[in-house]
Formats: structure tokens, sequence, C-alpha cells
């Protein structure tokens, strides 16, 4: 709480004449007050009414007795009106003159006489003199540019806010080049100026600070995610997306450009996201892995006299007695040549049926096959050779023990095909015994390297 009073003083002047005992009263205010014909009092004068700018530098102006006061616009005043009035019931007082009746300067008692006043003055319907408002009265010689202020018998030309006298005339004063009263930029204006913000900022209600603007809340301008920084933002994108050119959109990101190990077959390309598929035959495993599918389990579509063999990609149907004349089915896969028949005499003694699938483009060499003697004999040689279906050299048959041989892949195949190979055992002994038996072999290469 601020309270405060400023008591005018008075000053007493006395006129006596020896000649009469009429008295002529009158009171004097001093500064920061005036005369109140109506109350008889002197009043308070309001100078933040007639002091243009009276306060700088962003202060309010508070009027107070006798004078006034530049506080900052947040203070509080609280006035006490019997102060006030104490105040400007002691602001001044009666003072007598007392004249004789020869007096030629003696003011009549008839109170329509005219009386003389001063300069800047004029007779009041009261018969006292009061001020001449030559602002309103239009009797100034204040210029164009410049604001008319009454005062107390005269009248004063000033400058209107935002301006400063130079010389005669009343130039714009550069705000901007006082003390910093804008956070960011200040632009200067005629009697005035603005404040204004750096991208990304906005005024704040006292229209001086800068405050961030969060423009992932304002109006999201990022296409998916935004992030707010200080006098910014930042867009990002989701997963499988990549932000474009203008950092603000987000484009699809092809997964399947980037790699081409990211699928072991072939990479689809979706918005957001890959997928990868595998070709007949084969499933994915994993995401991205192909797995052969095994249709014999699944779909056999063999006869019931066939028996189903699965391989890389596929299945085939091969008959369940692969026997032919004059050969006889003995057990699975296996035909016998009755040595009671004499053609049999010429051919190999037993030829088994075998099976197998390989991956198309196989690593060379590789050890694919292995033949061996099902029965021993006593004093007897086993040697082994690749009989027929090697034309073209892709195996080379390599003997590992007395009753056993491996058949080795020696030139890559690509698939899908089928290889039907002989691989025959000659068993000799001492005696003039000889026989033969013939494995035969069928290797279907499947049409991928998986």
């Amino acid at each position: 709480m601020l309270t405060a009073m400023f008591l005018a003083s008075l000053i007493l002047i006395t006129v006596r004449s020896q000649e009469t005992e009429e008295t002529i009263t009158y009171t004097q205010c001093t500064d920061g007050y005036e005369w109140d014909p109506v109350r008889q009092r002197c009043k308070d004068i309001d100078e933040c009414e007639i002091v243009p700018d009276a306060c700088k530098g962003g202060m309010k102006c508070v009027n107070h007795y006798g004078g006034y006061l530049c506080l900052p616009r947040t203070a509080q005043i609280i006035v006490n009106e019997r102060e006030e009035a104490a105040a400007e019931s002691t602001s001044g007082r009666n003072n007598v003159i007392r004249r004789t009746p020869a007096d030629p300067q003696r003011a009549p008692p008839n109170p329509t006489h005219q009386i003389q006043c001063a300069a800047g003055y004029e007779q009041s319907d009261h018969n006292v003199c009061q001020d001449i408002d030559e602002c309103a009265t239009g009797t100034h010689n204040c210029r164009a540019d410049q604001v008319c202020v009454n005062l107390r018998g005269s009248f004063s030309c000033q400058c209107p806010p935002g301006y400063q006298k130079r010389g005669d005339q009343c130039v714009d004063i550069d705000e901007c080049t006082l003390p910093p009263y804008c956070h960011h930029r200040c632009v200067n204006t005629p009697g005035s100026y603005y404040c204004q913000c750096n991208a990304g900022f906005q005024l704040a209600s006292n229209n001086h600070t800068c405050v961030d603007i969060n423009e992932c809340d304002a109006n999201n301008p990022c296409a998916q995610q935004c992030y707010n920084i200080l006098g910014s933002f930042i867009c990002q994108c989701n997963p499988g997306f990549e932000l474009s050119s203008d950092r603000i959109n987000c484009e699809d990101t092809d997964e399947c450009r980037t790699s081409s190990y990211i699928c072991q077959y072939q990479c689809v390309n979706e918005p957001g996201k890959f997928s990868c598929v595998c070709p007949e035959g084969y499933q994915v495993v994993g995401g991205r892995t192909c797995q052969d599918i095994n249709e014999c389990e699944t779909t056999n579509e063999c006869r019931e006299d066939e028996i189903c063999w699965n391989y890389h990609g596929g299945f085939r149907c091969y008959p369940r007695n692969p026997c032919q004349e004059p050969y006889v089915l003995t057990s699975e896969n296996r035909c016998v040549c009755p040595v009671s028949n004499a053609i049999c005499r010429e051919l190999p003694y037993s030829v088994v049926y075998k099976y197998m699938s390989i991956r198309s483009d196989r690593t060379v060499p590789s050890d694919i096959f292995q033949i061996q003697a099902t029965t021993i004999y006593p004093n007897t040689i086993n040697t082994f050779r690749i009989k027929s279906g090697n034309e073209n050299g892709e195996f080379y048959l390599r003997q590992t023990s007395a009753v056993s041989a491996m058949l080795v892949l020696v030139k890559s195949l690509s698939g899908p095909r089928e290889h039907i190979v002989d691989l025959e055992m000659l068993t000799v002994n001492s005696l003039n015994y000889r026989t033969s038996s013939v494995l035969r072999l069928t290797i279907i290469v499947g049409p991928y390297a998986f």
C-alpha cells in the first residue's frame, strides 16, 4: 500500500488602508493546485491528463496531491479520501486586503462590476478571473504537428506521444534505439513502434515477449509424426516410410530395392512394409526363407500302384514295381533276374532302384551318394563303375573301401531336370566266379538353389 500527501503552502497577502475598515478577500493556490470558484477552495490538478506522455518506459501515471507519480503498471494505489479532502482544504486560505474607499483599485461591492484580469484569464459568471483555455478556443499558435496543452493563464505546445522537439519541429522518436522493449525484433513506426518475433514464435499478450509456437498442436504440418522443438518442429515417419525431400511428407520405403538378399526368393513391396513370397512347391518360413513342401505328405496324388517321391520344389510318382522282364520283384525296389532263366546269364543279377533329389546349382565337387555291397562273399574282389548316365561327365565314382564307393558330383547341375545313373558293382573270385549288380539311381535336380 502506498499513501502520501503533499499539502500546498499558502501565500497570505494583506493590504491595509487608513481610510476604511472594508476588506476584500481572495485565495492564491500553490503549484499543483488551482482555485475552484464553485467549491471555494483549491483543488488538485490532474497532471496525468494534461501532461502528454508524462511517464516513460511503460510506466503508468498516477495523479497525486499537488503532483503525480510514475509507477510500474502492476502497482496498486489506495487513496484515503479523507486525507485527500484535508489536502485540498489546506492547499489555500483566505487572505484579507484592507483598502480605503478612495482606493481606485478597490473592488466594488457590486458583483456585476467589471474586474481587471491578468493575461490568460477572463471574468467568469461568478465575477472571478478564470483561466482561458487557448487550446479549446483556438487562440494558440501551435504548429500542426504539435499538441496544444492548456496551462493556467497560458498554454504549451508539445509534441504528440512518440515524438520529441528538435528545434521548432517534432521529430519521431525511434523507440527501437532505446533500451530493448522487444524480445526479438523491433519495428519503428511514426510516433510508435511494434514488436515482431522470429519464425516459429508468436507475440505474447504483452505484445513484447515472444513465445514458442507448438506447430504440432496448432496445425500439425507433418504427414505422420510431429515433434515440437524451440522455434520449429521435426517430422518423422512410421516404420516402412522415409521423409521426402520437403521434410514433411512421408514416402514408402521400397525395402525390396535396398537389398537383393532380403528375401530368399522374391520380395514384394507394400505401403510401409514388404513381404516375401516363394515359388510353387515352397512355403515361407520365418518371413523370408523358402522351405520345400512335402507334397507326398500333404497332397499325395499318386495312384495305389505308385510310390510318391518328394523332391525340392515338387514330387513325382514312380511305379511300385519297376522291374522289367526278365526281372522279378523280390523286395521293395529290388529286382532279380532268375538264374533258371538263360537270358539272365548275360545280365546283372540284380537291379536296385533308388531316388534322390538335390538342389539346383549345387557346389562342386560334392559327395552325393554312397553305394555299398549288401552281401559280402569270402575271397572276392569288388569293383565299382558308372555303367551309364554319365555321358557328359557330371559324375565320378570313387571307391572308398572293398565293399563301397562314393558318387561325386563334379559338374554343377541346373534344374529342373532328371538324371538316371546306373552304378555297377562287379564281384569276382579266383574260381572265375563273376557276378554283378546295378543300382539305378534317379537324381532329380530341383528348380532352385534352395
